[in-house]
């Protein structure tokens, strides 16, 4: 007896982010998705988030132009683009085909950086509730990513966001306060969350989001 395999959608994608799953790819070229339900979750509090007074002042120079949601393809392109240290990516056609569609439904989002017109980093995710799912970001330029966070966390703070998943935590998040937490935990803080009726702001008034940025360098 043949097992049918169930199509992914943006619907399916949207009910397995509330259970607190998320898909990757084997490879660039896989052809399979896998559903992760890690034991440890990493998450980036935001009512703790830490910002170093160098990156803030880079934050709010000119050095970068950052944009939100004007070019989403572009920068999950940059983000399945091999780098140095990473020669293959888990973002596959499949799941920039379905991010484009939860990009078109309102739920998915984007955070450019640019210099000079250029796209040099950025990173996006999957915005449910009170509940932002960061799922990559790439650099082709130094703090080109650590900027777009910096907007994507300010920006989350003023919409009423109550969590920030990061999936894993790494070296590069956990300069910024990123920690682990059991599955259990976690699922409870995203229930609780998910029920947040947070708003993403893709364009705040300019000087709520310096003022937010001032305030992320203050902890």
């Amino acid at each position: 007896m043949s097992r049918r395999s169930v199509e992914i959608t943006a619907d399916l994608m949207l009910r397995a982010y509330r259970h607190g799953l998320f898909p990757m790819a084997e490879t660039r070229r896989g052809e399979r998705l896998y559903w992760l339900d890690p034991e440890r979750r990493g998450i980036l509090p935001l009512e703790r988030f830490h910002l170093s007074r160098r990156l803030a002042r880079t934050v709010l120079s000119d050095v970068f132009t950052v944009t939100v949601d004007r070019d989403f393809a572009g920068t999950i392109a940059g983000c399945a683009h091999p780098a140095p240290g990473r020669d293959d990516t888990w973002i596959n056609p499949q799941i920039e085909r379905l991010f484009g569609e939860l990009h078109r439904l309102g739920h998915a989002h984007s955070v450019e950086a640019r210099q000079n017109g250029v796209l040099v980093g950025g990173l996006y995710g999957v915005a449910i509730g009170g509940v932002f799912f960061g799922e990559s970001m790439f650099s082709a330029a130094r703090d080109a990513s650590k900027v777009a966070l910096v907007h994507l966390v300010a920006r989350l703070r003023l919409g009423g966001f109550r969590l920030l998943d990061t999936q894993f935590v790494t070296a590069h998040l956990s300069q910024f306060g990123a920690q682990e937490l059991a599955r259990d935990d976690y699922k409870a803080r995203l229930a609780h969350a998910l029920g947040v009726p947070a708003w993403f702001p893709a364009e705040p008034d300019q000087a709520d989001l310096t003022a937010e940025i001032r305030r992320l360098a203050e902890h």
